[in-house]
């Protein structure tokens, strides 16, 4: 995507003869962002898209010169991509994630990805300026949530509870999710497809907090009980083991093991 949208915004305002401030107000953001469009500096968010194009009073293929869809679309191909790395090879992730900011500066959801490969614990405070200027500028609650998480982290492993404690408040308590409800309220391949992706982040959610349990025995001298508790996660994970997907918990499995040896060796 070329440059062009920030020459677009500017002969727009002018046309309608206000200044960076008036627009910035009307659209709520900084005018300092305005000016960083209309030099080309950066773009405008894609969830800004609908306030812009009926503020000036155009469509939105008119505001941008191309197609929003085909944007989203190889945003998405850009994060699927850095996905397939996340794990196993994060710096290859980040590459691929900071070079499509190159193409789409300042992208929520490409933003929102690099917090995934970033080391909040060698590097908290790198963590913390992003998920700081993501929870200020982002239209997304899911992403100010998850943004709030990771500063929630980075404070954490600076040693600063209290603000980790703060940003942990900010998000809601939620007793269901979209797709369990989905998953209660459709039929068919929906319902199924829904209930399979709620099944496995449930589930892994589940043996994570088994094991924040078994860590709390440690820390409590309850040696024995940490053991059982981290056993029992294993075995969850084990009998799973004809599932296709259970492939992604080897890591779990080894790790419980080794600590398991750990523990038993004190």
């Amino acid at each position: 995507m070329k440059l062009l949208l920030g020459n677009k915004i500017k002969t727009l305002r002018k046309a309608r003869g206000i200044t960076q401030e008036q627009l910035a107000d009307a659209i709520g953001i900084s005018f300092q962002a305005v000016s960083k469009w209309e030099n080309n500096i950066a773009l405008p968010d894609i969830a800004l898209a609908p306030s812009l194009a009926s503020y000036f009073g155009v469509t939105m293929d008119e505001l941008f010169e191309f197609n929003l869809k085909e944007m989203k679309e190889k945003i998405d191909v850009i994060c699927a991509e850095a996905y397939q790395y996340r794990e196993k090879n994060p710096e290859e992730s980040r590459r691929i994630l900071e070079e499509g900011l190159k193409q789409y500066p300042d992208n929520d959801i490409l933003l929102n990805n690099l917090l995934y490969v970033m080391n909040y614990t060698n590097n908290p405070d790198e963590t913390i300026t992003l998920a700081s200027r993501l929870i200020e500028k982002t239209t997304e609650n899911d992403i100010k949530y998850d943004a709030l998480r990771f500063l929630a982290y980075a404070y954490n492993a600076k040693g600063d509870t209290t603000s980790a404690i703060a940003a942990m408040k900010q998000i809601p308590e939620l007793y269901f999710t979209k797709l369990s409800e989905m998953a209660f309220i459709l039929t068919g391949k929906p319902k199924y497809e829904a209930a399979e992706k709620q099944k496995w982040i449930s589930f892994e959610i589940l043996i994570q907090m088994m094991w924040k349990i078994a860590e709390c025995y440690e820390a409590d001298g309850k040696t024995s009980e940490a053991i059982s508790e981290t056993r029992r996660a294993l075995a969850l994970i084990e009998a799973l083991h004809e599932e296709p997907k259970i492939e992604r918990f080897q890591s779990y499995i080894e790790y419980f093991k080794n600590q398991i040896e750990r523990m038993k060796s004190k």
